[in-house]
């Protein structure tokens, strides 16, 4: 087990590039498998969890060629179907999250598509409901092993239907667009996710010939087409981790520039930051984040407490609720954050409160954060990184903390964060990974 130790209240200056979204990046590589063409793609990051769906496609026989500095190239002329249902396939599988979006394209270039239950984040329940409805919305048969944790899809013939979606899953409604693009007749989903990287994977699908339109909106019409070709694709700068620099910022004092952040693909990022107090300035594409010896945070109109929940875009992603309790911590003022999606995402407080902050867990799915206004810092303790998000706001916590903090079982946050300790070493940080 790899882990950080980090020497806390050091004021960092510089700046720092955005990594290739990695949320992106999952359902990107998988609609490779739609065509026969050659596919290449920019901005891949480099972490562990695409690097794993990357040479999980290699195993399917994809041909795979790493082009340099985050571009790739594929082309699935020779996929091998029978993989899917090898002891290898069950295990690489079963070792990541992603592995679920595979099934979309394989279904609907192959007739099937199998997947064994995926692991990931361990931060509450994330049924796949969504995504095998869709499946058989459009025709497919549908099996569960629960013996073997194994799921399975076939279809002779997928068919073009409306569909109105229990949630607006992210991985659901992409899972079901791949599915689509290649069935007979239109399909419409309604209360589709319409987060830019959904609009991202429809804009390179429609680059490689499918017929898509409503993209940005929660509903959506796909025209199937017999086949798509190849394309070039660019993928978005991170949205998480741009949300993690700004928070680094706040909680070290620092000034930071973040570089080339497709800030009008931000939403409510930058105004949710902003309502915790933190100064935030566009510079063309660039976010400036200056140094601030205290932030407020904002109450309602009402003098009521400020609440920060997660919400389906456009509103307030999940995955930054970890990044704002932490912040939160070194405020002037309080907080009520609601995580509504997931109910274990919030139980790494517990490590916060060890350091100093003041916080009250009143429910799996509810915390309350009493800022205390840099009165005094948090202290550096050893603790675990219990998944990606949680790891970051963590390190940034140790970052800003006195004294020495450890961070054990890392491989969590390098499933998510590019060469984490050596880009922040690059402004300043002290930290070294063992």
């Amino acid at each position: 087990m790899n882990r950080f130790e980090i020497i806390g209240g050091k004021r960092l200056h510089g700046e720092l590039v955005p990594q290739g979204a990695k949320n992106e990046a999952l359902q990107i590589v998988c609609a490779v498998l739609l065509t026969a063409e050659r596919c290449v793609i920019h901005n891949v990051p480099d972490i562990v969890d695409v690097n794993k769906l990357i040479d999980l496609l290699g195993a399917l026989g994809v041909k795979v060629e790493n082009l340099g500095k985050g571009s790739w190239a594929f082309q699935a002329d020779d996929v091998n179907v029978d993989f899917l249902i090898s002891e290898e396939f069950k295990t690489r599988g079963a070792a990541l999250r992603g592995s679920v979006m595979i099934v979309g394209p394989l279904l609907a270039r192959f007739g099937r598509g199998y997947i064994p239950k995926p692991g990931g984040d361990k931060i509450g329940r994330r049924r796949l409901d969504t995504h095998f409805i869709g499946f058989q919305n459009l025709g497919a048969t549908f099996d569960f092993d629960g013996v073997e944790n194994f799921y399975k899809v076939e279809a002779k013939e997928l068919r073009g239907t409306y569909m109105l979606l229990d949630e607006a899953s992210v991985t659901g409604t992409a899972n079901i667009i791949m599915a689509a693009v290649l069935a007979k007749g239109t399909t419409t989903i309604f209360n589709a996710a319409c987060e830019p990287y959904i609009q991202q994977l429809c804009k390179m699908l429609n680059s490689m010939g499918a017929k898509i339109s409503g993209v940005g909106s929660n509903l959506l019409s796909i025209e199937g087409v017999r086949e798509l070709g190849g394309c070039e694709h660019r993928m978005l700068p991170d949205m998480i981790e741009i949300g993690s620099f700004i928070g680094l910022a706040a909680m070290t004092q620092s000034h930071i520039r973040i570089k080339d952040t497709g800030y009008d693909h931000l939403g409510m990022i930058p105004d949710v930051f902003r309502r915790l107090g933190i100064e935030i300035h566009r510079d063309g594409d660039d976010i400036v984040i200056p140094e601030q010896e205290s932030y407020t945070i904002n109450k309602y109109i009402d003098g009521s407490i400020l609440t920060v929940a997660d919400a389906p875009w456009p509103g307030f992603t999940p995955d930054l609720l970890s990044i704002v309790l932490v912040v939160a911590t070194q405020a002037n003022g309080s907080v009520l954050i609601h995580q509504k999606m997931f109910e274990s995402r919030l139980f790494f407080v517990d490590k916060l409160i060890d350091m100093g902050a003041q916080i009250i867990l009143c429910d799996p799915h509810r915390a309350t954060i009493i800022g205390i206004n840099r009165k005094y810092k948090l202290r550096g303790i050893k603790m675990t990184s219990p998944d990606i998000r949680a790891g970051v706001s963590l390190l940034i916590a140790a970052l800003s903390a006195d004294g020495i903090s450890v961070i054990d079982n890392i491989e969590q946050i390098d499933r998510g964060y590019q060469n984490i300790d050596t880009r922040l070493k690059s402004i300043g940080a002290q930290i070294r990974r063992f």
